[in-house]
């Protein structure tokens, strides 16, 4: 039988219209979404629907814009197919912020309680560095081994923030030091280094007063054991006690998204499809080129679910 692992997207996927096509389809999706928006006191939705991309990208509407419309996917897939998820996934896992996402289809988190977390990580995250501190950026067409080893080279704080396929890294850090970093990239012989237009350095040393944050809150949240194992972003391997996972949570907000390690476990452990739930199809595209063997495919839209439906019946 097919080993089946669902992704759910992190920051940059989200668009004005997300979700909009399974919600006009499915009042399951819709459901989901307008109970974030009313966890979060209304005017997220809005956002979502007819807001400005400068409004939609703000780390306190992206994250949980983000896990509603990924949730609302998941649980009109249930719908859809008439299976629990556990039936479908043997293990979940989400990039970065699509952690919480992964864990609240899995039912860590009941979904009003993953908004509220996710829009006080958001503010928290934000207010970490002041604007134009920190900075991050993508080095293309290199491996983990040769970052380490430019990173190495460079005075000042910068780290690793993602290792996202083969031959996609992301580093993070205080500005000047990401910007020497990218110039001893391009030094030696990087194929691209260049800055991402993010409001903040994520998954560094500067969150750490977001990781303090996140540890309080998440101190007084009840998790739950998850339905399906989520292979978590700071250990790649997967997790279900609820305690460890509320001590990865904290400590991923500082610490590497160990993304192409994860999906490689997961292959080993006999996965070969793999389906990202959700806005957009970056996942998708990092698993393909990181195991270009396995079936990978997206549902975002009603006619991806359609699709779906069928692709997992077999």
């Amino acid at each position: 039988m097919t080993k089946t692992a669902f992704l759910f997207p992190g920051q940059g996927s989200q668009t004005v219209g997300m979700g909009a096509s399974l919600m006009a389809s499915c009042s399951v999706a819709r459901q989901i979404v307008e109970q974030v928006d009313a966890a979060l006191g209304g005017g997220l939705l809005d956002i979502m629907t007819n807001g400005s991309d400068d409004e939609l990208k703000l780390t306190r509407n992206a994250q949980p814009a983000l896990m509603a419309t990924a949730v609302a996917t998941a649980r009109s897939l249930e719908h859809a197919t008439g299976k629990s998820i556990d039936q479908m996934a043997d293990y979940v896992a989400g990039h970065s912020l699509g952690e919480y996402s992964a864990m609240t289809a899995v039912h860590v988190f009941d979904t009003d309680v993953a908004a509220r977390l996710l829009r006080h990580r958001g503010d928290a995250m934000q207010a970490a560095v002041p604007a134009g501190a920190g900075a991050m950026a993508a080095l293309l067409g290199v491996d983990i081994e040769q970052v380490e080893q430019i990173l190495a080279s460079v005075d000042g704080l910068v780290e690793i923030a993602n290792d996202n396929s083969a031959g996609q890294v992301v580093i993070s850090g205080a500005a000047e030091p990401v910007n020497h970093a990218i110039a001893a990239a391009k030094d030696a012989g990087v194929r691209r280094a260049m800055l991402l237009p993010v409001s903040a350095p994520f998954h560094c040393g500067l969150m750490a007063s977001a990781a303090d944050a996140m540890a309080d809150i998440l101190a007084e949240t009840t998790l739950h054991p998850p339905a399906v194992p989520v292979v978590t972003n700071v250990n790649a391997e997967p997790e279900t006690s609820p305690g460890d996972l509320r001590d990865l949570l904290v400590r991923q907000v500082t610490g590497r998204v160990r993304w192409r390690e994860s999906l490689i476990n997961m292959a080993e452990q006999g996965v070969t499809r793999f389906v990202e739930l959700g806005t957009g199809k970056v996942l998708t595209g990092l698993v393909k080129r990181t195991l270009p063997d396995v079936e990978a495919f997206n549902i975002d839209t009603a006619d991806d679910m359609e699709k779906a439906v069928v692709a997992l019946s077999s």
